[in-house]
This record gives C-alpha cells, structure tokens and sequence, in this order.
C-alpha cells in the first residue's frame, strides 16, 4: 500500500511579518513628510506648546527628528576632525587645543550666534529656527565622540599598522578595516552617551529666551519646559513617559543591534543575533529579504567601480598635495585676519564690564569649578567599578546595559524638579543641589568609556592574571587600571567639559513659578542670557572657555600623552 505524502502548507502570498514591516515602512514615510511640513512651515513668532497628551507623539517625532540629524551631523565632523587630528602630521597642534575651546564653550554660547543669524538667514520660515536647535544639539553631542574616536587611533597597535603597509592597503582600506573596527567598541559607547548629552540639553534646545524673544519648538522639550513652568505634575509624568518611550525605541532600533554587531571586534561572547527583537521581525520579512539581496547585488557590481573611481581621485590629489602650499598660507593668512577681526571684538563688547563684574565672575567661576571637580569625583567612585564589570562580563551586560543606556539617554533636566524639590525640603540649597544635578548628567561620560576599555582588554591577559593567582588588589592595580587608563581619561575630559556645560541648567532654573539660583559662573550664563546681556555673556564664557582649556592643558594633556606612550595593551 503505498502511502500519501504528507501535506504540506502552500506558502501565503503575504505573511504578517510582511504586513507590519510594511506598516513600519509607510510609518516612516509618513514621518518624514511630517516633519519636512513642520521644518519649511512659516515661522511664528509666538508658538502654542500645547500639553494635551494627544500631542505627545507628535512632538515626540519632531524631538528625535532633531536629535537624529544632529547625530548625523556629529558622525560626520568625528570621522573627518577626528581622523585629521590623529592621522595628519601637525594638525594635532593646532586641531587638539580648537577642540578643547570649542568643548568649554557652553551650549547657550552658541545660541545667540545660531538663532539670531539663522533666523535672519530665514526670516519667514521654520527651517532657521530648526537647524538651530539640531546645531545647539550637535554641540551637546561632538565633543566626547571626537575626542574617543581621537583617542582610538592615537592608541592602533604598531604592528597593526606595520601590516596594513605590507598588506599594501590603501588609506581608505585602512581607515575601513584597521581604524574604524579599532576605534568601533568606544566610538559606539561614546555614540549612545552622546546621544544621551543631546537629549540633556533638549529643554534648552526647543525652549530658549533671549531678550526679549521667546524662541519655542514644537517638541518634548519645549512641552517638559512648558510643564515645569505651569507647575502641571500630568503634563510632567506623560512627557517624562513619552521621553522613556522613545528611548526604549531608539535602543531597540540602532543600540542593541550595533552593540551585538560591535563584538565581533572584541573577543566577547555573542549568540550571533541582532540583540533586537524589532529587528528580528523585520529580517524575518521578505521585504527585508528582497531589499537585502538587491543591496549585496548592487554593492558587489558598484565595488570595484567604486574602488577604482576612489583610487584615480585619490592619487590625482595625493600628488599634487605638495603644490598647495601657497594655497594654504593664504587661507592660514585669511584665518588669521578673521580671528584677528573676532578677537577685536571681542574685546570690545568687553569694555562695558567693570571691576566689580569681573571679581563676581571670578567667584563664579571658582565656584562652579568645585562643583563640577566634586561631580566628577562622585561619578568615579561607582562608574569605574561597575564599568569594569559590565564591560568584563557580557552576561552582566546583557542585563545592565538597557537600563543604563535608557538611564543615561534621559535628559537629567527634566528631573531636576523633583531632586531640587527634595533636597530643598531637607533644607538642602542650590549650592550643594547642583553637585547633585551636575553628577546625574556627567556621570555617564565616565561610566561608558570604562565600559568600552575593560570589554577591549585581550581574554589571554584575564587568563594570565588568573593562573599567576593575582590577587583582587594586585589585579586592578597591575591590570585593570591600567588598561582602562585611556578609556578612562577620555571619561573624566569629556565628563568635566559636561559638567561645566550642565552648569547653566543646575545652578539656574525655574521651580514653581519663580527662579532659583546661585553663586557660580553657569548661572551667570543663564541669567545674561535670559535678559540678553550680551557684555556678561560673552565674559562668562570667555572665562569658561579660558579655564576648561587651561585646565586641560596643565592636567589632561600630560596625562593623555602618559596613556599614550605608557599605557598601551601593545607596549
């Protein structure tokens, strides 16, 4: 007797993995062209923030909108500033101290250049006001990015580069497989914790007050800002819901997947997935399938046009490096002139200061100087340690790492409130508060570089500390310190540059309908800035400028060339 086969299902013509990838699809079509209407609508010199919840998700589309572009744009200067700084003989000289003075410039430095130029530029649309706010996000953004993506290509191995030259590669294939897969593990901790310095200054970035002009943006900021102000305890929890929200989102969309696909560069442990169930779904999909399999089509045909192309213009200018010279004194020349020009300035807008203006700066500044040393200080007592163990441990990890990266992507101010109101009920003042509040924003910065510096120590070294039966203090002494030293470095400098910048939020705010305050150079920021006192504002972060750049100079520039030259895996 002979038997039937079994039966076999026919395929469906379309699954329902297809069905919400495709509702995905045209969820992100309808995004863009939301957001592409509210960028080119007309500008309102008033905007209505409304605090209904039904505008929550819009106004959370337009924040990350914003966020996202000034990522983007962060990306870009890091791989260009970042590589020139590292790779170009001489441009350390001159690009490393431009990158400490642009660090110690605080975010609302840049908001009178920004707003009043780009809304004179677009005097009658949104687009003025939009690039603004992403630029100011951008500079909450760059720094730590730049100066780890520096880091990691001043720390490549020797032998590493000796063999990309035997291997004949080219700058661009070395830049792609040796540099970028070097410098993967700490650009892409330093990308969320980035990620997490835009969102903390989100508030400033959409709601902003210079003179007599109320400059708002339709986002999350400006509705958390507008909620605090109305002391409106709903409004308050459903944007700190819809905040948490979009983090959890953005975590699943890019973190996770980038932070599986970033330990094949590290000898960590991985399951080979994506570490995403979002994005489990949609590889699932035939969308995905027939969009993946198009890509590698096209890649593997533009390859070697690509490469062939890259090569004819790279020789070409590679060649000819040597006859702009002439060329490039003149531009130095031109430069010169405009500094020269700004500095003059400068110094003018100065002269309405007196003796007394400058002594309450000085104090400020000393103050605030304490402040942030103290925060700093704090944040490394718990961050090295529990960096070393999740970093150590990809099963510790696995757990920790969603928590902290939605805790760190949280912008502090929005809380604030609440630790301020605490405090203040335990008869605890701004002064002592706003160590507080400048911890919860910097402590982060420390915490995922030691992250990314314990995960690149080689298993063979944890081995060997193991059998020659090192004890726990010899351990961090002898291995782990210094190890994480650089990582670590690059933590403290970009940590304290945070601090100074998180300054004009913790030592000024609005509470309950009236301004709290104190003595220190960030609340002199806010408070010239809020009665558009441009004389003070431009003092203040002068000063600002002048001592984050000299501390950085007599403290962190010799420690970063001991961490180079001594505490290096290859040395």
């Amino acid at each position: 007797m002979i038997s039937e086969p079994p039966f076999v299902r026919p395929p469906r013509v379309v699954e329902w993995v297809d069905l919400v990838v495709f509702g995905l699809l045209a969820a992100l079509i309808y995004a863009l062209v939301t957001v592409a209407r509210e960028w080119s609508g007309p500008l309102q010199s008033v905007p209505i923030i409304h605090l209904e919840a039904r505008y929550l998700p819009l106004y959370t589309l337009f924040s990350l909108s914003r966020g996202v572009c000034a990522y983007a744009v962060s990306f870009g200067f890091t791989m260009v500033y970042g590589y020139a700084m590292a790779r170009v003989a001489g441009a350390e000289r001159v690009m490393l101290p431009v990158l400490d003075i642009l660090q110690s410039i605080p975010v609302l430095g840049f908001l009178p250049g920004f707003v009043l130029g780009l809304v004179h530029l677009f005097p009658h649309q949104n687009i003025g006001l939009e690039i603004a706010s992403v630029l100011m996000i951008f500079t909450g953004q760059v720094w730590n990015m730049t100066f780890s993506f520096y880091s990691s290509l001043k720390a490549v191995p020797p032998d590493l580069v000796a063999v990309a030259r035997l291997a004949r590669m080219s700058w661009w294939e070395r830049f792609v497989r040796l540099d970028i897969s070097f410098a993967s593990t700490g650009l892409l901790w330093n990308s969320m914790m980035s990620m997490a310095g835009g969102w903390f200054f989100l508030m400033v970035s959409e709601a902003f007050v210079l003179g007599e002009h109320d400059f708002r943006l339709p986002g999350l900021g400006s509705y958390m800002s507008l909620a605090i102000e109305r002391s409106d305890g709903t409004a308050q929890l459903l944007g700190v819901v819809a905040m948490l929200g979009m983090i959890l989102f953005v975590d699943q969309v890019v973190w996770r997947p980038l932070v599986a696909w970033s330990h094949k560069f590290t000898e960590q442990e991985t399951n080979g997935g994506s570490g995403s169930w979002l994005w489990e779904l949609i590889r699932s999909s035939r969308i995905w399938s027939a969009v993946s399999k198009s890509w590698i089509f096209f890649a593997e045909k533009g390859q070697p046009r690509a490469t062939a192309s890259m090569r004819r213009v790279a020789k070409p200018l590679l060649r000819s490096a040597a006859s702009f010279h002439l060329g490039g004194r003149m531009l130095v020349g031109l430069t010169g002139l405009g500094i020269l020009s700004g500095v003059i300035k400068y110094v003018q807008l100065l002269q309405g200061l007196t003796v007394e203006d400058w002594l309450d700066l000085l104090s400020g500044t000393g103050m605030t100087f304490l402040r942030v040393i103290m925060a700093v200080v704090l944040a490394s007592l718990w961050t090295i340690p529990v960096g070393v163990l999740i970093g150590r441990h990809p099963r510790w990890s696995r757990i920790l790492q969603p928590a902290i990266q939605m805790a760190a992507s949280f912008p502090a101010p929005m809380i604030f409130p609440v630790v301020v109101g605490g405090m203040l009920a335990m008869g605890v003042g701004l002064g002592t508060s706003s160590v507080v509040l400048l911890l919860l924003g910097t402590q982060w910065y420390i915490l995922f570089n030691v992250i990314a510096g314990s995960s690149a120590i080689p298993r063979e070294l944890w081995e060997v500390s193991r059998l020659a039966r090192f004890s726990w203090r010899n351990r961090w002494l002898n291995l782990i310190l210094p190890a994480i030293f650089p990582s670590l470095l690059t933590g403290c400098i970009t940590a304290m540059g945070g601090a100074w910048n998180a300054s004009i939020v913790a030592e000024y705010m609005k509470y309950h309908g009236q301004t709290l305050m104190t003595m220190g150079l960030g609340a002199t920021i806010s408070q010239a800035t809020e009665r558009g006192n441009f004389h003070v504002l431009g003092a203040a972060v002068g000063v600002m400028a002048v001592t984050v750049v000299g501390f950085n100079r007599l403290v962190w520039r010799p420690l970063s060339h001991r961490a180079q030259t001594r505490f290096t895996l290859d040395s």
